[in-house]
């Protein structure tokens, strides 16, 4: 048997080590570097399916394995993510407006307090995502909702703003329990949602064929370039935006 044949699973595999690297990372509030090999995680899952193409070695295993990494990177980690978040947005007081929600139930040791859980709702959104992804043949050259490793990068951008971008503004939108409950209802729902979304697979590279992906990659750089983590979200509403348009002047 050719061992061409493991190369994509392999890498499908270093996703899944990433994503479990992320984890850790996250559960210990170190989202700078959880967000670095969630980076990682994203680029070997767009490898592994190119080069299963490029080797034409695609295999039912490939798929299911490819999920469940991503079940871990795009779709574990996120929700940690916004649990942690939200967590620490009902720590500062001047975010308390109803202290009865946050009540804390203790078994021993264990101390749990609910709001935050509700962070959580993106990883069961991801998995529900991805099993329906696994079973619809009509998603090969659109996405039906946003894709879980998009949806990852909008989550992970937000403790990269604070972090590098120091603007007021958006640090005290993101440190607002109720956006990120708002934000986390809005990711499950557009995870799920039924809105086609083109997939950045180029069959030739013309223009007229490609002007929304060319388009959204050109925005995304100048995107980038003028407002550096700021410039994640925007993009994710711009690719949504274009998706849209895209469906209507097909139509």
């Amino acid at each position: 048997m050719s061992i061409k044949r493991f190369i994509p699973n392999f890498i499908t595999l270093l996703n899944l080590f990433c994503g479990s690297i992320a984890v850790i990372f996250a559960v210990n509030n170190n989202f700078v570097a959880a967000a670095i090999f969630v980076f990682l995680g994203i680029f070997f899952d767009f490898f592994d399916g190119l080069l299963a193409r490029k080797l034409n070695v695609q295999s039912e295993l490939g798929i299911q394995l490819d999920s469940l990494a991503d079940m871990v990177t795009s779709g574990l980690v996120p929700g940690i993510v916004m649990y942690k978040l939200i967590s620490m947005s009902m720590v500062a007081p001047e975010m308390f407006t109803k202290t009865e929600w946050s009540s804390t139930t203790t078994w021993d040791s264990i101390s749990i307090s609910f709001m935050p859980l509700v962070g959580l709702f993106i990883t069961l959104a991801s998995a529900y995502r991805l099993a329906k992804f696994n079973i619809d043949e009509d998603q090969q050259s659109y996405f039906k909702g946003l894709p879980t490793p998009a949806n990852t990068l909008l989550i992970l951008s937000l403790p990269l703003i604070i972090e590098f971008q120091n603007s007021s503004f958006f640090n005290s939108l993101i440190s607002n329990q109720w956006f990120l409950i708002g934000l986390t209802i809005g990711s499950c729902y557009i995870l799920n949602s039924n809105i086609k979304l083109f997939a950045l697979k180029f069959k030739n590279y013309s223009f007229s064929d490609n002007k929304f992906r060319y388009t959204l990659i050109v925005l995304s750089i100048f995107l980038m370039i003028a407002f550096h983590f700021i410039a994640i979200p925007l993009i994710i509403i711009l690719y949504i935006v274009l998706s849209v348009l895209k469906n209507v002047t097909t139509k």
